[in-house]
This record gives structure tokens, C-alpha cells and sequence, in this order.
């Protein structure tokens, strides 16, 4: 099942069970001075939850923009790296507004990914909360009994709070999860160690794929828990991890969403991805960040030094940064792959494809305006580098580095890089505390 019939199947699914198919928000949070960007798909939804609002439609279901790459929801360093971190991603979700609870979305969540999805019973988990009495909060047993009728109760696993209850935050809406893993390992491995085990212990082929939340309290501040006026519902699933699962790859990158952004990366570059390991890093890097750059950009968020925009803008530099120093790449590509972000999402997602022109002028801009910082910024740290080698040294003060990064934008793994060619190493502790320093001169200003 490919990628826009994955999402097409859960939408229609929830329409038949009677829920409003709606678009996705933007990825730049509005009306919301806690959150830069919209990292979740029930963001927009919070007071709905805490009663303030009252909403048009009881039922509703869609497919949310999530960007993670800033506060304590951050995986901007985890992409690349694994096979499985994004820094955005998209959430396929259903939310009931004080009309079904526990039951039904127990319920569904089981008959779409059983009957629809076809995926075999015997490779799900669920988790269901254990109850905390140091913090009064009884064991989740209307969830426990749900499952036990649907499910062989040795799938099924007791967690404590910090995986199974969820919190807004230390104040607001709150609830009991339930969790929906899925083990997709050869039988080999299955018969070497039980998938049950493997729960919540980060295996990347036992997925977390599917959380199920049931608003039911709201927590003061004093601790205390009262229960709200009505009872909510709000649901979360990657489809990133859904398209894994259902085309039986390891990766998320392997999946039909990444494949022609990744083929055109190598056309682009003449890299094979799968060969060598920075390398196929550095292209699920592009492949990931383009991805965000062009929502964000579609989405409003134009790269500058301010707020979300600074934001964008150094994660674009970021990726610059991964093509020219693994990828050998000295001229600007990423302009080149929007056109293949949007022909994969233009279905799910309002008006993309008429913002083709401005997102590629926009990247275009900053890949030219970067390449004339590296240009500048090499000239000095290779200046730099034979001085000190000249006195015999080997080792880089963080100082020095940060003084190039603050005046010229010299990016630290541009600067790793050189250093690590000349045989010399950077002091990273010194310019980590240069960073520090002038992060708290500007948190003081403000």
C-alpha cells in the first residue's frame, strides 16, 4: 500500500464513523505563545479540551504537519543518524470532543489496523497505565477490560506514568494513553526474545506506532486532579512509521515518501545511498530536512535571524553544511528537490503546488548567499589553522572559532571538518561556553 492510499484509507475510515475530514494547521503555531512551531496534532485543538471553545464538528479526523526541532520535543540531532528520527513528520489522528471515549477508539484503532491495514494480530502490543498511588492515580481498568476482549492478554503491557499518562503540560488537560507497538522482526529474532520484552526499550523494528490519549482530568497548580465537564479523545500516528510497517521496510527512508526524494539526491550527486555510512547520513539528512524547509517556507515562515525564521534558516545552513562536506557537493542542489516534495504531498496538503516558484526562489536566495559565507569563512579558518601549525600547535581554541561563527557565520561543523583534515582538533567545551555566554546576554536584554 503506497503512501497517499495509507492516508487516503485511515481519512475515509473515520469519515464513515461519522468524523469531519479537516486540513492540517500550519506548521508555524498561531495563537499559541508556548510553541513556535506546531509539534503535535492536538496543538490546535487545546481548548477544545479545556472547554473555552466549543467545536464545530464532535468528530474529526486529518492529517497534521508536526515540526520537532526546537524546546524539549527536539530530534533535529537524531535525524541522520538512525534510521527513523524526523524532524518533521506528519500525524495521521482522530479526536472526539466529549462524545466517544475509551471504548470506541479502542475499538477502531483495533479494526482499521486489522482489517484495513491487514497487519497481523500477533505482532501487536498495547501498553495500558499501571497506576501511581504516590500520586492517587488508579489502575487504567475500563482500557484493560476494551483490550482484553479484542486482544490475547499476553499482548498486553502495564507502564507507569511517564508512558502511559498524558500531561499537557504541569497544569491543564490530562489523561490516560494507551499505546500501540507493533513488532515487525523476522521470526528468527521472535523466537530469540519476545516482542513484550522489547516494549519501550527504543528496538527499531518494535515500533511505537499509535498512542491513543484519553482527556478525562485537568491538573491544578497544586497537583490536584479534578475531572473536566467532558471527556476527550486524541489520537496520534505517524505515518512515517505507518508506511514502514505496512511496505515491510527497516527505514522510514526506504518507504515510498523518501524513495524519489533520495534517487533524486543521487542522480543530483552521484552517491549510491546504502554504500557508505556518512554519506548515506548526509542524504537522509537532505532527504529529511528539505521536506521541513519547503512546509515550513509554504507555511509562511520565510528564513531570517528572527524567531521561527532563524530557526529555518539554520536548519537549511545545517543541510548545506551535510551536502558540502559529505556529498562534495561545492554548488547549490536543495532548490532542485522541492519540486519532488511537492508532487508527493500535494494531495493531503492545501495549496503546495502554487508556492512551487516562491519556495524555490527563497531556498535558491540562501543556498547563494550561504555559499558567499563559506567562501569568506574558509579563506579565514584555513588562515587560521596555518598559523597554529606553524607554532606547533594542534589543538584550536573554542574562542577562536566562535569569534569566525559569530562574525562570519562560520558553522562549527564546517570548522570540525577543517580542523579534523589539518590533523588538529577544536576545543569544544571553550566554544560551547562562548555560545552559552551569549545566549544568557540575550535572555538578559529581552
Amino acid at each position: 500500500m503506497n503512501y497517499k492510499n495509507i492516508i487516503k484509507n485511515f481519512l475515509y475510515f473515520f469519515k464513515k464513523k461519522n468524523h469531519k475530514i479537516i486540513y492540517s494547521a500550519s506548521l508555524l503555531a498561531k495563537n499559541d505563545t508556548t510553541l513556535m512551531f506546531t509539534n503535535a496534532g492536538m496543538n490546535r485543538f487545546k481548548n477544545y479540551f479545556i472547554c473555552y471553545k466549543h467545536p464545530k464538528f464532535l468528530r474529526i479526523t486529518n492529517i497534521q504537519k508536526c515540526l520537532r526541532i526546537t524546546g524539549k520535543h527536539n530530534d533535529l540531532y537524531d535525524v541522520g543518524k538512525d534510521k527513523y528520527h524526523h524532524t518533521m513528520f506528519e500525524m495521521l489522528g482522530n479526536w472526539s470532543f466529549g462524545d466517544y471515549f475509551k471504548k470506541k477508539a479502542i475499538k477502531w484503532a483495533w479494526e482499521l489496523l486489522t482489517k484495513i491495514y491487514k497487519i497481523k494480530k500477533y505482532n501487536i502490543y498495547v501498553t495500558i497505565f499501571s497506576g501511581d498511588k504516590k500520586k492517587n492515580l488508579p489502575f487504567d481498568i475500563e482500557s484493560y477490560k476494551f483490550w482484553k476482549k479484542i486482544i490475547d492478554e499476553n499482548q498486553i503491557i502495564f507502564f507507569d506514568k511517564k508512558n502511559n499518562f498524558w500531561e499537557m503540560g504541569e497544569t491543564g488537560p490530562c489523561g490516560y494513553s494507551s499505546e500501540i507497538h507493533i513488532d515487525i522482526r523476522n521470526e528468527k529474532e521472535k523466537n530469540k526474545i519476545s516482542g513484550k520484552k522489547l516494549i519501550n526499550k527504543g528496538h527499531p523494528l518494535v515500533i511505537e506506532l499509535w498512542n491513543l490519549v484519553f482527556i478525562e482530568y485537568f491538573r491544578k497548580k497544586n497537583g490536584n486532579l479534578e475531572k473536566l465537564p467532558k471527556s476527550h479523545v486524541d489520537t496520534g500516528m505517524g505515518i512515517e512509521r505507518l508506511c514502514m510497517i505496512l511496505q515491510k521496510k527497516k527505514s522510514t527512508y526506504d518507504t515510498d515518501i523518501f524513495n524519489i526524494l533520495i534517487k533524486k539526491i543521487e542522480n543530483i550527486t552521484g552517491i549510491v545511498y546504502g554504500k557508505f555510512y556518512k554519506q548515506d547520513i548526509a542524504i537522509r539528512v537532505l532527504a529529511d530536512h528539505i521536506r521541513a524547509i519547503v512546509f515550513a517556507i509554504k507555511d509562511g515562515v520565510i528564513p531570517s535571524n528572527k524567531k521561527s525564521g532563524y530557526i529555518i534558516k539554520k536548519l537549511l545552513r545545517r543541510t548545506i553544511i551535510y551536502y558540502y562536506i559529505f556529498l562534495k557537493k561545492k554548488k547549490k542542489i536543495l532548490y532542485k528537490l522541492v519540486k519532488y516534495v511537492l508532487l508527493q504531498n500535494n494531495k493531503f496538503h492545501y495549496k503546495m503546488n502554487n508556492k512551487e516558484k516562491i519556495i524555490n526562489f527563497i531556498i535558491k536566495k540562501e543556498e547563494i548567499l550561504f555559499f558567499k559565507t563559506i567562501s569568506k569563512v574558509t579563506f579565514k579558518i584555513k588562515k587560521k589553522i596555518f598559523l597554529l601549525k606553524k607554532e606547533g600547535k594542534k589543538k584550536i581554541n573554542g574562542n577562536i572559532i566562535f569569534k569566525l561563527y559569530d562574525t562570519y557565520g562560520l558553522p562549527f561543523e564546517l570548522a570540525n571538518f577543517m580542523a579534523i583534515k589539518n590533523n588538529m582538533i577544536i576545543d569544544k567545551f571553550s566554544f560551547e561556553k562562548e555560545m552559552l555566554k551569549t545566549k544568557l546576554r540575550s535572555k538578559q536584554k529581552k
